[in-house]
């Protein structure tokens, strides 16, 4: 019975929080592009962007609303800009997380799955980002760093004591450090800053040098996977560009969930 109270509860948060994530895209993109506005995010009722009719409650229903309408504005009868996938696909990942959680939830342990959950929020907000513009907001990417160093310092202090901090650190330097250097051996052509500044917020939160090569390496052979043949079917292959955000973050979830399983795997079948 508690075990469904909280998938609930996962699933009406997931909702929220889904809806949060499209209206919070737009009004950073509106914010950087300079559109005219009020596209305030802590204020500022919402409105549909092509007739600016303030939306009632009813109109912000999560995915419900959405398909009320199939997706039309219920005043202009155009296009909204709000994606339903995003409003369906956290929720499936809050509960995803709750039943591949690797360590048993008791304690301590449901503070690093509430971080765990803020920070699935903040990674898909920022996957949406990069999918649409090619871009990963500073603000989101901060505010993730903000998150994962407070949520460090207390493991280090109640916790894991000074080894968490050099494990993180380690993380750090293995996630983004490898990526800052590509970054300026191409001179920002190879990889985007976004990207380094996403790769040292990712390595802290993995808390560990081999944790944050796994997401590398698995985050390098998605992109090969979506790239390769991208690259033979396209025609103007120089001008092919791929954002890497989305395959670190689809890494950084595979390694949290799974990532211990598959370390003691590799190691079984390697015999190390």
């Amino acid at each position: 019975m508690l075990t469904h109270m909280i998938v609930f509860g996962l699933i009406l948060f997931g909702l929220c929080f889904g809806s949060f994530i499209n209206a919070l895209v737009w009004r950073l993109h509106a914010q950087d592009k300079k559109i005219k506005g009020d596209w305030s995010i802590s204020k500022g009722r919402s409105k549909c962007i092509t007739c600016e009719h303030l939306l009632s409650i009813k109109d912000l229903v999560p995915f419900f609303s959405w398909l009320s309408t199939l997706g039309m504005c219920r005043y202009c009868h155009k296009k909204i800009d709000d994606n339903p996938v995003v409003e369906l696909l956290l929720p499936i990942l809050f509960t995803l997380s709750f039943y591949s959680w690797p360590y048993e939830l008791v304690g301590y342990e449901w503070l690093r799955f509430i971080v765990w959950l803020l920070m699935l929020t903040g990674m898909l907000a920022l996957a949406v980002y990069d999918l649409r513009w090619m871009e990963l907001p500073n603000k989101i990417v901060y505010t993730l760093f903000g998150l994962v160093v407070i949520y460090r310092f207390y493991d280090s202090v109640f916790i894991s004591g000074a080894n968490g901090i050099r494990e993180a650190v380690l993380g750090a330097l293995i996630g983004g450090g490898i990526f800052c250097l590509l970054f300026f051996v191409s001179q920002g052509n190879w990889i985007g800053g976004g990207d380094v500044k996403l790769g040292f917020v990712l390595g802290i939160w993995l808390g560990g040098p081999i944790m944050s090569m796994l997401m590398l390496f698995m985050a390098s052979i998605l992109g090969s996977i979506i790239a390769i043949p991208l690259l033979i079917s396209s025609k103007k292959k120089k001008q092919l560009r791929l954002p890497f955000g989305p395959f670190l973050i689809t890494a950084t979830v595979i390694a949290t969930l799974y990532g211990s399983d598959i370390i003691k795997k590799y190691y079984m079948f390697s015999g190390l």
